[in-house]
Formats: structure tokens, C-alpha cells, sequence
């Protein structure tokens, strides 16, 4: 079993590498929050990129999930196409509800984290009490890493880490190097019996959030971690193994944000003219079904239905209905009959979604 040293790490983190690529981060960070803040309806962003993080970060887990089946599922409604999506929409429902705690808090608490893992896991289990937990390399069978293995340690070391993400007089790192020492801490506590990777993953927004490097919940650094899986988990069992060195962890982290940001703005920016398009080519061929509220919801489901229009705009079936049906005239969204139900979707947005390179 290892042992976790409390927060902050007794050694200068911040080298000059690790110096130089958290002013490059910071730079795309800022540019993102600037690019997401131009989309006129915040839950667009929201719902649309959260669901598309949901599906990648389970992915990390082995909670494998189609684009379809996640963006034809609806929470609200708990009917969902496969028992994969069913965890997707949970997590990203986990996100929100971060995200909204964060907002009115002004801090991220264990409480908080607490509320996030029981939406993700469906269950209030919280903290590990019995022993037992490691985690083993999936090809061989063999231990990796023992976390700690009693209650008392992990309330311990989860109220140093509650510390050190909330009382900045505990450490004048950079926030984006203090976000890859919270990861990896919580990584390594490894607190709950299921969730973790995902919890950690939704902490690391927040934690951006709370700091201001961002208004909305928007970078999502799953993705990245998928690509390079590999080595996420040799770098974090390296600095588990090698006494504290840091720096490739957090040019790691560091690079995760680089690249995410970039992804991201290229995504929110291709959004946003598509959304220009939509509301021209309305405007010009059906300017009678127009409104900012039908561009939204457009853009809010990339598979829309009957009863979504319904409940956005406030109108009658049948009006839904002929909105749809001149859309779908107009080739700015498909038909498309999926069991018992029919969805429109926004192929322009479904097409930025899966092929955000």
C-alpha cells in the first residue's frame, strides 16, 4: 500500500519547463473562455460539449456509448438507448450539478464532491470504509497501486486536498499546476469504490471555474486522455513511484490543456458559424417559423424532437410539427425514425460533434 503525502508537495513544482507551457495553456485557456462567452444561449455549450465529454470520459472506463445512442437518450425523460447512455447523460448531469455548486459556493468542498460521485454512481455509498481496493493492469491481472485502505486516512487526506483547492495561502502555485497536483491526489486517494476517474475528471473543470479561467464548463480533457491513455496512467503511477517528481505529470496536464483548448475553440467557432448559417437561411426562406429560440434549441439538441420544440418555444404539436417539416424542406435537419420515435437532426452540428479535429 502507498503512502500519500498531505498538500502541498514539499518540493518547487514549477519549473522553468513546466513555466514556459503554463503560460502557452494559459493563453488558449483565455482565448476559449473569450470564444465561449460569444454564444448567445450558455446551455447550448453546456448541453451539447458536456454529453460529448460524458461519452469520452466513460470511455476512459470502458463505458462504451455511440454518438447516437447518447444524443437520442434524454435524461429528463429516464429513457435512454442503452445502458451505456444512460451513464453518459448521469455524468454529465454529475457535471451541471458541479457546476452549479461551484457558482453559488465560490468553492469546491468534499460535500460537493460527494453530491457529484453519487450522481455519476447512482448510489450515496460514499467514502470507502472496507478494505480491499487496488487497481490492477487490465492485460495481466497484476496490482499497480494500492490506495489507502482505511476511512480514517482517506477523510483525512481528502480534508488536506479540500485545503488545498480552496485556501490559495497553502500554495502560490499556478492554478492550471495546482489543477494537475489536485488530479493526481484525488487519483491516488482514490476515495470511493467506484467513480473516481470520472469524478477527478469533472473536478479538474471546476476546479478551472472556481479560479476563473473559465465561465463555463467547457474544457474537456477526456479526449486527450483517451488519445494518450498510456501514458496518463505511467505518469501517474511514476510520480506515485519516484518520491515526488512531478514535472512530466504536469506537462502532461499542462499539454492536455493546450490541446483541448485548441479543439475546443475550433469547435465553439464552427458552432457559431453554423449557427449564423441556420439563422440566415431561415430568415431568408422561412422567415415566418424564425426566432432566436428555435435557432437555440436547434443547436441545443443535435437530435431534436416534436416535444422539444414543443416545450422551448411554448407552441402546439401541430405547430412543432410544420416548423420541423419546413426545416427539414430547407436540408438544415433529417427525418430520422428510431424505434417508436422521430428525431430531427442537425446534421451540421452532429458532424462538428464527432469530428471535432
Amino acid at each position: 500500500m502507498s503512502h500519500i503525502a498531505f498538500l502541498p508537495p514539499n518540493i518547487d513544482v514549477e519549473t522553468k519547463a513546466v513555466l514556459k507551457k503554463t503560460a502557452e495553456a494559459h493563453r488558449y485557456l483565455a482565448e476559449l473562455k473569450g470564444i465561449a462567452a460569444s454564444i448567445p444561449n450558455q446551455n447550448i455549450l453546456i448541453d451539447t460539449l458536456s454529453l460529448q465529454e460524458a461519452r469520452e470520459s466513460s470511455a476512459i472506463e470502458n463505458i462504451i456509448s455511440t454518438f447516437n445512442d447518447v444524443y437520442q437518450s434524454n435524461y429528463q425523460a429516464q429513457s435512454f438507448a442503452s445502458p451505456a447512455a444512460k451513464e453518459v447523460h448521469a455524468y454529465s448531469k454529475a457535471l451541471k450539478k458541479g457546476f452549479e455548486l461551484v457558482k453559488k459556493q465560490g468553492i469546491l468542498t468534499i460535500n460537493s464532491i460527494l453530491e457529484i460521485q453519487q450522481e455519476i454512481v447512482h448510489n450515496k455509498a460514499g467514502f470507502r470504509k472496507l478494505p480491499g481496493t487496488k487497481l490492477l493492469n487490465q492485460a495481466t491481472g497484476e496490482i499497480v497501486y494500492q490506495p489507502p485502505q482505511d476511512y480514517d486516512t482517506i477523510v483525512k487526506l481528502m480534508s488536506n486536498l479540500e485545503a488545498y483547492i480552496n485556501d490559495d495561502a497553502l500554495s502560490d502555485a499556478d492554478p492550471l499546476v495546482k489543477m494537475a497536483i489536485i488530479h493526481h491526489q484525488f487519483e491516488s486517494i482514490h476515495p470511493f469504490y467506484d467513480g473516481n476517474g470520472r469524478t477527478g475528471r469533472i473536478i479538474n473543470i471546476l476546479y478551472l471555474i472556481k479560479n476563473d479561467l473559465l465561465s463555463l464548463p467547457v474544457l474537456y480533457l477526456s479526449r486527450h486522455i483517451i488519445r494518450h491513455k498510456a501514458d496518463y496512467y505511467a505518469l501517474l503511477q511514476q510520480v506515485r513511484n519516484s518520491n515526488n517528481h512531478w514535472e512530466p505529470w504536469i506537462l502532461y496536464m499542462l499539454e492536455a490543456v493546450i490541446q483541448t483548448s485548441k479543439s475546443t475553440i475550433r469547435v465553439i467557432t464552427q458552432m457559431s458559424m453554423a449557427m449564423q448559417h441556420y439563422k440566415q437561411h431561415i430568415r431568408n426562406r422561412a422567415p415566418k417559423i424564425y426566432s432566436q429560440d428555435l435557432l437555440n434549441n436547434l443547436f441545443r439538441y443535435p437530435y431534436t424532437k416534436i416535444d422539444f420544440i414543443m416545450q422551448d418555444l411554448q407552441v402546439s404539436r401541430n405547430t412543432a410539427i410544420r416548423y420541423l417539416e419546413q426545416l427539414e424542406k430547407l436540408g438544415l435537419i433529417e427525418k430520422r425514425k428510431i424505434g417508436r420515435d422521430n428525431y430531427f437532426i442537425n446534421k451540421a452540428l452532429l458532424g462538428l460533434l464527432i469530428n471535432p479535429e
